[in-house]
């Protein structure tokens, strides 16, 4: 895009630019990112829901639409966001997860771009066009966010202290930014100018994020610059999808919706700019209703803590398992805070604005640095995971997204002990049978339980029967019926009955898992297979055969895992697809499927709360026939049965209330 509406007045960042100019410049970037996503999400969390919240069925699914493609455009922003902060690790800098509270005052951003929070309404909807618009565009700014003073942030003369820039739009700031960078390569050399450590960036190894790619070199500077400006802040008028087409269109909705019904109000009256203390400037909104204190209070906490957590994950290099759960603590603190932040919209103020609700601040900490790895950084986390819980369960879980958020919140504060917390030491082996009566040689040995497994003892190894996890698939009964008896009381298994090496290849054909065995013979136990596979079955369950660490448990090799969203041994099938009348494809269409450099290793399985399967490592998915269906490092497997784009998820499970216990 060009731009020719900057004051050649300015000091140009071109001009003798620095690397701490351009670090200076891109902290600017990504508050600007920071603050927009936030204003986004709050407009979305004003937004009305269904019938008993006072829409027609019409309008119901016009403003749920509306309400997802905000928060569409919200999560855009966190990639722009991610983007930045690759880029200023990649130059040797530590990414800035500060900002100033809401809203910002005069001088912290240019004169132009006024930010601050405030419910939905055709104004603040005006203002999103406005800050989206690309260069050209006439749109005006909502009424209401005019800015307070006129002011030139410039200096007109080179300094070495680094200054703001002025800019008419963000995505002039964006090609400014660009030029810098083609500038300042061309003065050190690539090698010098990206000298930070590639390890440290995220990628979508650790976040499904298009724009967490690798920012190595000037080519893909500018790259994630193009991509920030073509999606969002700065598109071409007529760039389908972006964010300024899809205000626009929700703005001729709206007006349509009004025309139909002139009382049509799509969102609550929500406060703007809301303060949870005396406030001492007239722009924002002191929230007094203790019940919405205390939720907002939650909330902010929440929000502070998923910034530092993503902030954690910016100092740990990727080799660490550390760094992919600093960024899943923090992904799922955003969706704990997301209900906490609608319940609030939906209470009121207080007294001093009776005609108005309350909100979220959003509040900025006075200290959002992260926490240096190590120790102290996990102990940090699974304290305030702690707190967190421990407040959030005073709330009154009557209410719906009450519920959901302490869910969430509980069953982050147990990943948190998992991944930063004192692993437990592992259960004492079950006592074996010494000898068995010769008497009884003939009949299945009495198996030990143990936590549901059932141990049976065996000369040359020891077979595991865990009964919770059996799916019934038969290879056992077919394949050595003198050893699992079918249709019999009592003991079942003679692991006696056949050579220890056929049993075991038919322990290894059990898809479920649900029979494992442990040797005695000197040879090696099972080992993790030279492909991590997930297999999706027809009608049925994920069959995955991998070096798997599934809900912080590892160890195991073969599990199958629900996708009909039905069984009651989450996350393992039940059997449950056969009494719903699942139906669902074993066969899906290959999408992308590039041979991945690495094809085993660990995979992390994490089943998200009321979610899907969050899948993370080397991965190949493959339909019952055995094609190649997918070849990916991350994804998000449905586990619903509600996904339009089967395996992955498509977030039906939100609409349909997809509960995970």
């Amino acid at each position: 895009m060009t731009n020719s509406a900057v004051s050649p007045a300015v000091n140009c960042i071109s001009d003798a630019v620095t690397r701490e100019r351009l670090l200076h410049a891109l902290y600017e970037a990504a508050e600007l990112e920071h603050n927009l996503m936030c204003t986004y999400l709050y407009a979305a969390f004003s937004l009305r829901s269904g019938v008993e919240e006072g829409l027609s069925e019409r309008e119901a699914e016009t403003v749920a639409r509306w309400r997802r493609q905000i928060m569409q455009v919200a999560v855009d922003e966190m990639g722009h966001l991610v983007a930045v902060w690759n880029i200023t690790a990649a130059l040797g800098g530590s990414p800035r997860f500060g900002r100033g509270n809401f809203p910002l005052d005069p001088g912290y951003l240019p004169a132009n771009v006024v930010v601050r929070l405030a419910p939905f309404r055709p104004e603040v909807l005006q203002h999103f066009i406005f800050l989206e618009r690309p260069h050209g565009s006439q749109e005006p700014d909502g009424a209401g966010f005019e800015p307070e003073v006129s002011f030139s942030r410039g200096a007109r003369q080179l300094r070495l202290t680094p200054t703001g820039l002025d800019y008419v739009t963000v995505g002039a700031f964006y090609e400014r930014l660009s030029q810098g960078i083609r500038d300042f390569v061309a003065r050190v050399g690539e090698a010098a100018a990206f000298c930070g450590n590639p390890e440290l960036q995220l990628s979508q190894a650790e976040i499904a994020m298009m724009q967490a790619k690798p920012v190595i070199c000037s080519k893909t500077v500018i790259a994630a610059f193009t991509s920030i400006v073509q999606q969002g802040e700065g598109a071409p008028a007529d760039a389908t999808g972006s964010h300024y087409q899809k205000f626009l269109e929700i703005r001729s909705e709206y007006d349509a919706c009004r025309a139909a019904n002139p009382s049509f109000r799509p969102a609550f009256p929500a406060a703007t700019n809301p303060v949870l203390r005396t406030p001492m400037h007239s722009q924002r909104v002191w929230i007094e209703n203790p019940e919405a204190v205390a939720v907002a209070d939650v909330a902010n906490a929440a929000y502070g803590l998923m910034i530092r957590c993503m902030g954690c994950a910016y100092l740990i290099p990727r080799s660490s398992p550390e760094k992919a759960a600093a960024v899943d603590i923090s992904l799922g603190l955003m969706r704990a805070f997301t209900p906490l932040a609608e319940h609030v919209a939906r209470l009121p103020a207080g007294p001093s604005n009776p005609d108005c609700n309350a909100g979220v601040s959003f509040i900025a900490l006075r200290d959002a640095s992260p926490l240096l790895p190590g120790p102290s950084m996990g102990r940090f986390i699974v304290e305030r995971l702690g707190e967190l819980v421990a407040a959030a369960r005073t709330l009154p879980e009557s209410h719906r997204r009450i519920e959901m958020a302490v869910r969430q919140m509980v069953a982050l504060e147990a990943k948190a002990h998992r991944e930063f917390g004192t692993q437990s030491a592992p259960a004492p082996a079950a006592p074996r049978i010494a000898d068995q009566d010769p008497s009884r040689a003939s009949a299945p040995p009495t198996p030990t339980s143990a936590n549901g497994v059932d141990e049976i003892e065996g000369e040359k190894l020891t077979l595991l029967y865990e009964g919770k996890k059996c799916i019934h698939a038969r290879f056992c009964v077919t394949g050595a019926p003198t050893v699992f008896l079918a249709n019999v009381r009592g003991p079942w298994i003679k692991p006696d009955a056949i050579d220890a090496d056929r049993l075991v290849a038919i322990a290894n054909s059990c898809p479920s898992g649900a029979i494992r065995y442990r040797r005695k013979d000197g040879k090696p136990d099972e080992e993790a297979p030279p492909v991590n596979l997930v297999t999706v079955r027809e009608g049925g369950p994920y069959a995955v055969h991998a070096e798997m660490r599934l809900d912080g448990e590892r160890g195991k090799f073969r599990a199958t895992l629900c996708r009909c969203g039905a069984s009651r041994n989450k996350p393992f099938c039940d059997g449950s697809h056969h009494e719903v009348g699942f139906t669902a494809t074993g066969e899906p269409a290959t999408q992308q499927a590039d041979m991945l450099p690495v094809r085993d290793g660990p995979l992390a399985i994490d089943p998200q709360v009321d979610g899907p399967l969050q899948v993370r490592g080397n991965l190949e998915i493959v339909s019952g026939t055995g094609r190649v269906v997918a070849r990916i490092v991350q994804a998000n497997l449905c586990r619903c049965g509600g996904s339009a784009n089967k395996p992955f998820c498509d977030g039906t499970h939100a609409r349909i209330g997809f509960r995970s216990d």
